[in-house]
């Protein structure tokens, strides 16, 4: 029986040095494969690499670009957004070649004022680059292939730029500019650099100043001013508006009056979809009355919802002066214990770009609120518990809220402004009380509410760098387009190139909104980690998007 029992063991010892043996086997086999496998790999990419080296320098012989062609996509249709041409109405007053006239205000060999050189004589310097008629920037930048075998569509925006051909003469233009609306960061830096435009890059006759908005052209206690550059030198450094604004105080007659009175024949308009809309009314009017006037627009809204361009000037700013505010949120509800939370409301109307952008280049916020995003205060995705877990696991909370957000709790105003804008629930203050009245409730210590509002702040600073060089960007193209004869458009960059967009087509869709679906809002969920309570979409629903932080 013993030795029966040692057998058995016998057995089960050798059974199992045979099982690891096997393994053991197993495991050095499959190593030798997979690194076999991976030297394969090894040899197989840079086999191809080598392919394409040689591919792509045979592509570059044949005047072909780098890379692999994709056959499955392609670009059949673009539809271009054509600018009406006061040449199709008028004829040019000038035949000579545009050059660059580029002359400081004195004369090298005098101390008096030089006077304007006509680009005809030949005197400037050449532009390094002249757009041509057909030179456009594609819209639609992402593009996959085409479902079912269908056709790939986009639209395509005019080139912004100098033109070989200019339609007025430069030294008869009088031109007027005019600032409408609401504040905005950057609004003197396109003064300046229309007014600078004009008289140094082309010798413009003269320069007037509207003052106080549309209503500028026809009351008197508020004459124009003519504009130089000796003015307008130091205007960027300052905020608001140099001309001064209004809002509302169109007048269609009263300003066509004016226009043939003083002799103008280039009007810029800088404001929102609103203003816009009055530029495109004077252009029409100009038409019909046989004037030849150009008129163009300057996309201005702080909250950066006028749509298809990539961004409005002055919302950088905007976003850079709204980080002081929540800096002063968080240390408020960071000292003030216990409970403490700090809430800043900031500018949004209908879009909630600006709190959005501030919220995640600040990185502090922990709940940010917007007028696309419906506001639940209790339940599951209830925002005030939230604020209470985070107040929770880190001693206090900041909230970033748009200022037309919570119309779903608050209700739709009925009354409107001189622009025709609805007037805005206090949404700020609502908040404050509700936080109060639920921490009260459950927490018997209550909370700290601070609240904190920049708004005529954020909108009245100066234009920082970026802003500024943009609103330098868009003054030049806008005189290049105005002397090129445009009319009937506005100015802005789309897809990091100016372009020029034809008015009606620009506050169609206009004022945009954030995508409640899209990957800016993914991104402020993903930094403070607050309820998502977007609406779900609808079957067959069309995301629709602007084009920022795509």
């Amino acid at each position: 029986m013993d030795k029966l029992k040692g057998l058995n063991t016998s057995l089960a010892v050798t059974a199992a040095a045979c099982a690891s043996t096997a393994l053991l086997t197993y495991a050095i086999c499959n190593l030798r494969s997979r690194d076999e496998e991976q030297s394969q790999r090894s040899e197989t990419a840079a086999k191809r690499a080598s392919e394409r080296t040689v591919k792509d320098k045979s592509q570059v012989q044949e005047g072909k670009p780098k890379g692999t062609l994709l056959n499955d996509l392609s670009l059949q249709e673009i539809y271009l957004w054509e600018v009406e041409h006061l040449g199709a109405h008028f004829r040019s007053e000038f035949t000579g070649m545009n050059k660059m006239k580029n002359q400081s205000a004195y004369s090298e060999y005098t101390s008096e004022p030089s006077s304007p050189v006509a680009v005809s004589t030949g005197d400037g310097s050449d532009y390094n680059k002249l757009i041509s008629n057909h030179e456009v920037i594609i819209a639609d930048i992402k593009q996959k292939p085409a479902a079912g075998g269908g056709v790939n569509r986009t639209r395509a925006y005019v080139r912004a730029g100098p033109r070989k051909h200019l339609h007025f003469n430069p030294s008869g233009v009088t031109a007027a500019i005019v600032t409408c609306g609401g504040l905005c960061p950057g609004l003197n830096n396109v003064i300046r650099e229309l007014t600078n435009t004009l008289i140094h890059l082309y010798g413009a006759k003269k320069v007037l100043g509207i003052r106080g908005g549309y209503a500028g052209f026809y009351t008197d206690a508020w004459q124009p001013i003519e504009l130089t550059p000796e003015i307008v030198n130091n205007i960027h450094h300052e905020g608001g508006t140099f001309l001064g604004s209004s809002r509302g105080g169109f007048d269609i007659d009263k300003t066509v009056a004016f226009l043939k009175k003083h002799k103008i024949n280039q009007l810029y308009v800088i404001g929102g979809d609103g203003t816009h809309r009055g530029a495109f009314r004077i252009h029409e009017e100009c038409m019909k009355l046989k004037m030849n006037v150009g008129v163009c627009g300057i996309p201005k809204t702080i909250d950066n919802d006028v749509d298809h361009i990539d961004r409005s000037f002055g919302f950088s700013s905007a976003v850079q002066a709204a980080q002081s505010a929540i800096r002063t949120a968080k240390t408020e509800a960071s000292c003030n214990l216990p409970n403490g939370i700090g809430i800043v409301k900031l500018m949004g109307r209908s879009a909630g770009f600006v709190a959005v952008h501030a919220a995640m280049s600040s990185g502090d916020v922990d709940l940010c609120l917007v007028p696309e995003i419906p506001i639940v205060l209790e339940g599951e995705k209830g925002c005030l518990p939230f604020l209470q877990r985070r107040v929770k696991e880190q001693g206090f909370a900041v909230v970033v809220v748009a200022e037309g957000a919570g119309e779903e709790l608050l209700g739709e105003s009925t009354e409107t402004d001189a622009s025709g804008n609805k007037k805005l629930p206090a949404i700020g203050e609502f908040l404050k009380s509700k936080i109060n009245e639920f921490f009260k409730k459950n927490d018997p210590q209550g909370a700290t509410v601070k609240y904190v509002d920049p708004s005529y702040i954020i909108r009245s600073c100066p234009a920082n760098a970026a802003d500024s060089l943009y609103c330098m960007q868009l003054a030049q193209n806008a005189v290049h387009g105005l002397m090129a004869g445009y009319t009937g458009f506005s100015v802005g960059l789309c897809n990091n190139r100016m372009v020029l967009l034809p008015i009606p087509y620009l506050v169609e869709t206009s004022p945009r909104h954030m995508d409640a679906h899209g990957r800016t809002w993914e991104r402020v969920l993903s930094i403070t980690r607050q309820p998502n309570t977007a609406k779900p979409m609808k079957p067959g629903e069309v995301v629709s998007y602007a084009p920022m932080l795509r």
